[in-house]
C-alpha cells in the first residue's frame, strides 16, 4: 500500500481493490492475500454485523474450497450439517457423493461472514468501512477508484462484489440481461402479538412460513406478495398487508428488526471482465434463493479468479488469463439461473397440472442415477470447465484422496494452503519437465493406491501424475508420454522462469 497526493485528493494505492465485503468479496481479498497481493476492501459497513435473514448454508464443494485453505473446520464447529440437498423443495440424499464434506452446512451468513472475516483479518488485509465506492476512472495502466468520503484508490484492477445493484457492474456499462420478476417476497424479522401458523405453507398464492429466530422472540417471516414490481424498500405496512391476504390476520407484527424484499429475478452480467473491472458474486448473476446456491457460486466465483489475478497483477502471466475467468464462470452461473427457473416453475403455482408434474419429478429425482447427477449438480460438485479432451479429471475437482509422501500420508487438499498450484506425481518418474516452474508449482512425489471415483461419472483410470490450479481444478493428467505438460504449466502459470 502506498499513498500519494494527486490534484489535492489523497490517493492510496494498492495493487487490487474489492468493492463489497460480503462472502464473495472477503473470499476473493483471502485468495488474493495468501498470494501476496497488495489487496484492500470497500465496504459500506462500519462493521461485519449483518442484520436480516440471509442464505443459510454451504454446499459440499463449498466446504471442500475451504478445506483447501485449511479454514473449514472453522464453519463446522459453529454449523450443523445433513445430507441432503433439495432441488424445489425434493429431498436429494447426497451420502453416496464421493466427497469427504458429501453434505449441507447449515450456518447462516452472518457467521459465514464473521468466519471470513477473521480469516482476512490475520491476512492483514485492510478494509475501509463505513465507505461506498462512488465511481471509477480506468486507464491504461490501472483504475481509480472514488470514495464516499471524497478519497480515491488507484489499483491496477477493481472487482465489483457489491451485490445485485452493483455499482461497479453500472458504471462498466456491462448488460445485466435476463429475466424480470414474476414472484415477490417479503422477508423480515418481527415480534408478533398472536401465535402464528408456525412452518411452511405453499397455497395457490405461493410460499410463505413462520420460524421461531430464537429466544429473544424474534420470529422469521417470509410471505409471497399479491402484486410484483414494487421499487421502494417494503415497510411494516406492506408486510402486514401481505399477511392479510394470505393468512387473514397479521399476527399483531411489530418492532421489526429487519424488513427485506427478494423476487425471482434471474439475471446475468453479460460479461465477468471489461478491461481492469471485474465482477464476482451478486454483481455478476441474481436468481431465486430456492436451492441456496447464491452465495456458493459467488465463493466459488472468487476462488476462479483469485488465483489469476493474482498472477496477472504480479506479472506472472499475461493479461489474457483473466479471460478465463469469464470463459469457465459464466455458464456455470447460466445453468445455475436456468434450473433456478426451473425450480421456481415447480413451485410457484398450486393447480393439478403443476401437481402432477411435481410427483412425476420426484418419482424421476427418486430413482439412484438421476437423483446422484442432481445432487452433484446442487452441490457443486459436478462443474467441469472446458480445458481439452483427455483424462476425465481435467477440468473437474481434484478428489481429495488420502496420499502417502516422504514427509508422511497426507489430504490432498493440504496441499492447496497456501494457493499454490501443485504437480503430484504419483509413478516415481522423473518430474524434472516441470524444473522450469517449481518457484511457483509445488512438486510432491506420492503414492496412492485407493479408488479414483468421480461424481456422476464414477470410477476413473488412475492417473500416473497431474497438476492441480490452485482453485482445486485439474489442469493437466499424466498419459504414458507426459505430452502437453509444458503446455499446461505455460498455459495456467506464465512461462519457464530463465536460467
Amino acid at each position: 500500500m502506498q499513498t500519494r497526493a494527486g490534484q489535492g485528493v489523497p490517493t492510496t494505492e494498492h495493487a487490487v481493490v474489492i468493492a463489497g465485503g460480503g462472502p464473495t468479496g472477503l473470499m476473493l481479498a483471502g485468495e488474493l492475500a495468501l498470494a501476496g497481493v497488495d489487496v484492500a476492501i470497500v465496504e459500506r459497513r462500519e462493521n461485519q454485523d449483518l442484520v436480516g435473514s440471509r442464505a443459510g448454508g454451504l454446499h459440499s464443494r463449498s466446504i471442500e474450497v475451504l478445506d483447501q485453505r485449511g479454514i473449514a473446520d472453522r464453519f463446522l464447529s459453529e454449523g450443523q450439517t445433513a445430507q441432503m440437498v433439495s432441488f424445489a423443495w425434493i429431498r436429494l440424499d447426497t451420502s453416496d457423493l464421493p466427497s469427504r464434506h458429501n453434505y449441507v452446512l447449515a450456518l447462516r451468513q452472518k457467521h459465514i461472514e464473521r468466519i471470513l472475516a477473521g480469516w482476512v483479518e490475520e491476512l492483514r488485509v485492510p478494509i475501509y468501512r463505513g465507505r461506498d465506492v462512488t465511481g471509477f476512472a480506468q486507464d491504461d495502466g490501472g483504475v481509480d477508484v472514488a470514495l464516499s468520503d471524497g478519497t480515491t484508490l488507484r489499483a491496477q484492477y477493481l472487482v465489483g462484489c457489491d451485490g445485485g445493484r452493483s455499482l461497479v457492474r453500472k458504471a462498466a456499462g456491462i448488460e445485466f440481461a435476463g429475466w424480470g420478476p414474476t414472484i415477490s417476497n417479503i422477508i423480515a424479522e418481527v415480534e408478533v402479538t398472536a401465535e402464528p401458523e408456525w412452518g411452511l405453507r405453499h397455497d395457490a398464492a405461493g410460499v410463505h412460513s413462520f420460524a421461531r429466530l430464537g429466544d429473544d422472540g424474534l420470529v422469521g417471516v417470509m410471505v409471497t406478495e399479491q402484486h410484483v414490481g414494487a421499487t421502494t424498500e417494503p415497510t411494516l405496512h406492506d408486510l402486514r398487508e401481505a399477511l392479510v391476504a394470505v393468512y387473514g390476520t397479521d399476527y399483531g407484527i411489530h418492532s421489526p428488526k429487519a424488513i427485506s424484499r427478494f423476487t425471482d429475478m434471474a439475471r446475468q452480467a453479460a460479461a465477468y471482465r471489461e478491461r481492469r473491472v471485474l465482477l464476482a458474486g451478486d454483481a455478476a448473476h441474481v436468481h431465486y434463493p430456492v436451492g441456496g446456491q447464491g452465495l456458493n457460486i459467488g465463493l466459488h466465483d472468487a476462488v476462479n479468479l483469485g488465483w489469476k489475478l493474482a498472477q496477472v497483477a504480479g506479472g506472472t502471466s499475461p493479461e489474457s488469463l483473466l479471460d478465463t475467468y469469464h470463459a469457465e464462470r459464466f455458464p456455470v452461473a447460466a445453468r445455475v439461473l436456468r434450473d433456478t427457473m426451473a425450480q421456481v416453475a415447480l413451485l410457484r403455482r398450486l393447480d393439478d397440472h403443476t401437481k402432477a408434474l411435481r410427483e412425476i419429478t420426484s418419482q424421476l429425482l427418486g430413482m439412484d442415477e438421476p437423483r446422484r447427477t442432481f445432487a452433484a449438480m446442487m452441490a457443486g460438485l459436478d462443474v467441469r470447465y472446458d480445458l481439452g479432451d483427455g483424462h476425465p479429471l481435467v477440468g473437474r475437482r481434484m478428489p481429495d484422496l488420502d496420499v502417502v509422501t516422504a514427509d508422511g500420508p497426507l489430504r490432498v487438499s493440504t496441499l492447496l494452503h497456501d494457493a499454490r498450484p501443485v504437480f503430484i506425481n504419483l509413478s516415481g518418474l522423473d518430474s524434472s519437465d516441470v524444473a522450469p516452474w517449481t518457484d511457483r508449482v509445488k512438486v510432491v512425489d506420492a503414492a496412492y493406491a485407493g479408488p479414483w471415483e468421480l461424481p456422476v461419472l464414477g470410477s476413473v483410470v488412475a492417473p500416473t501424475a497431474v497438476l492441480i490450479r490452485p482453485d482445486g481444478y485439474v489442469a493437466w493428467v499424466a498419459d504414458e508420454a507426459r505430452i502437453g505438460l509444458a503446455e499446461a504449466l505455460s498455459t495456467w502459470f506464465g512461462p519457464r522462469a530463465r536460467r
